[in-house]
């Protein structure tokens, strides 16, 4: 009966541990099995900013005149030695750059207001105009973001920039683009950092809970950086007098509790 003891303690001194240790790892720790939740369609679509490069094409039946409403790369279209649909040529389309008063200037239509907007929008308001000025009857209006990105940074696999391909990017798809994070990575104190309107804003973020899902940068935005802190154990690592430290508190710990166990056991 004297062995059942200890053993029974060790037991529960182990299950302690790897309940601890699960708990600093695991993400969503309070979701419910079957959680609904309901999103708005389009609430979260990337919409443009300032210094965003844009891509604006206009196609009809008619394509020498939608060609008036497609800039084309002057470099292509001066060694093309053509005029015919300069817009078509080897998908090379120079791009819009959002002002800092969020416009930018079309042909013929002059100066548009895009900030905010989605493609979408962007490409609805465009080919409005078209038609109600009878440039166009029948315009076809595609837009596109470029070179939009997010920035990773800290204990993930794969740290660097994230290229943005869809109309939204959520934390943990940003995430799994970046390999996930390390074992050494902290889940309960991650930080973005997002600069918008002239401002720079941190947020904190607990990965380990569903609150995040009300977070406002749960659903990421061009230029946002993520940065994922090193766990106290990659912080011991940046010195060896830290870890030499750490080894030999450790190996003490593990002899006393064997020397106790011991005396217990066989006492």
């Amino acid at each position: 009966m004297r062995i059942k003891v200890p053993l029974i303690a060790i037991i529960i001194a182990l299950a302690l541990a790897s309940c601890k240790t699960t708990q600093k790892i695991v993400y969503l720790q309070d979701i419910a099995q079957k959680p609904i939740q309901k999103i708005s369609e389009n609430e979260n679509d990337i919409v443009a900013q300032a210094k965003d490069n844009i891509s604006i094409i206009v196609s009809s039946k008619d394509q020498q005149l939608a060609a008036m409403f497609n800039l084309s790369r002057v470099s292509n279209y001066v060694s093309s030695g053509s005029t015919s649909n300069i817009f078509n040529l080897n998908g090379d389309i120079a791009s819009y750059t959002v002002n800092d008063d969020g416009n930018i200037d079309f042909p013929v239509l002059g100066e548009i207001h895009v900030e905010g907007l989605t493609k979408y929008q962007i490409s609805s308001m465009i080919k409005d105009k078209l038609v109600k000025s009878n440039l166009i009857l029948d315009p076809v209006v595609t837009v596109n973001f470029l070179n939009l990105h997010i920035s990773v940074l800290g204990e993930v696999a794969h740290p660097g920039q994230i290229s943005i391909d869809r109309d939204q990017i959520n934390l943990f798809e940003a995430l799994s683009k970046a390999g996930d994070l390390t074992i050494y990575g902290r889940r309960d104190s991650l930080l973005v950092i997002r600069e918008e309107n002239g401002q720079r804003t941190t947020y904190s973020v607990d990965l380990r809970t569903k609150k995040l899902f009300d977070s406002p940068v749960y659903n990421l935005k061009q230029n946002d950086i993520i940065y994922v802190k090193p766990n106290s154990t990659r912080a011991g690592q940046s010195t060896v007098n830290d870890n030499n430290v750490k080894s030999v508190s450790l190996w003490l710990s593990i002899t006393s509790v064997l020397t106790t166990l011991g005396i217990l056991i066989f006492k």
